[in-house]
């Protein structure tokens, strides 16, 4: 088979976009690819093609979420700034951890463009290793270019420096908070507390302290531990 023009662009979507609805395949005869979307109109018809052309099509495994929140916790290790780091092991810890994670980010725009740099590092290197690992012969090399591995940190943080788990800091915050109301207006605080677990909001990540560094100025891409939210984090 001879060398094929890849479409790079959608080939970095495709590795990046993990949703359990939706395959992407590669054309192995033109470099293009093709998209299957669960509950779209075209979808029998796409997988038809796909299935009468075994030898055409190329199925695209995108990095897993696990993986990508691998990327993540590695990012938040290498933080210098130590109540950034903590806000961010915070808020990678649970569900819902990439959107957590961009959220955060927004105010440091410094470490979220440092971030970003990260995340596309990891994700080329990973396209380069399944290019090479499926022997695909491609005309047209990457706009990135050829990517080295990698560095990982040298420590990656899986706790904060006071020994608690992310979660636990926030219940330990919320007992605190709770033992300050007076008695009279307990229970509008448990219903506002009720509402918050029903809509799945963790505001709480915001009682933590935020003491930045002058360098840093206020203004994601994720992840799995099953986190299929998740490639949001690599959005910006």
């Amino acid at each position: 088979m001879p060398p094929i023009t890849v479409n790079w662009s959608d080939l970095e979507i495709a590795f990046e976009r993990n949703s359990p609805d939706q395959e992407s395949f590669l054309d192995l005869e033109n470099g293009d690819l093709l998209s299957i979307v669960d509950g779209e109109p075209d979808a029998a018809v796409r997988r038809a093609k796909v299935a009468a052309n075994a030898t055409r099509y190329l199925r695209v495994d995108p990095a897993s979420s696990r993986e990508q929140y691998r990327w993540m916790e590695r990012f938040v290790s290498s933080v210098a700034d130590l109540p950034l780091r903590e806000r961010l092991l915070i808020a990678i810890d649970g569900k819902g951890a990439f959107r957590r994670f961009k959220d955060v980010l927004l105010a440091f725009p410094a470490e979220r463009e440092r971030w970003f740099v990260y995340r596309s590092e990891v994700l080329h290197f990973h396209i380069q290793t399944w290019v090479e690992h499926t022997k695909i012969e491609v005309a047209n090399p990457p706009p990135w270019g050829r990517v080295e591995q990698p560095e990982e940190p040298a420590e990656i943080v899986h706790a904060l420096p006071s020994g608690e788990a992310p979660g636990e800091i926030l219940r330990r915050q919320a007992r605190e908070l709770l033992d300050e109301i007076p008695t009279a207006e307990m229970p509008s605080a448990l219903a506002f507390l009720e509402f918050l677990r029903d809509r799945g909001a963790n505001p709480l990540l915001h009682a933590v302290p935020e003491r930045r560094p002058l360098d840093f100025e206020e203004s994601h891409d994720s992840s799995e531990p099953a986190l299929a939210d998740e490639s949001a984090a690599g959005g910006r």
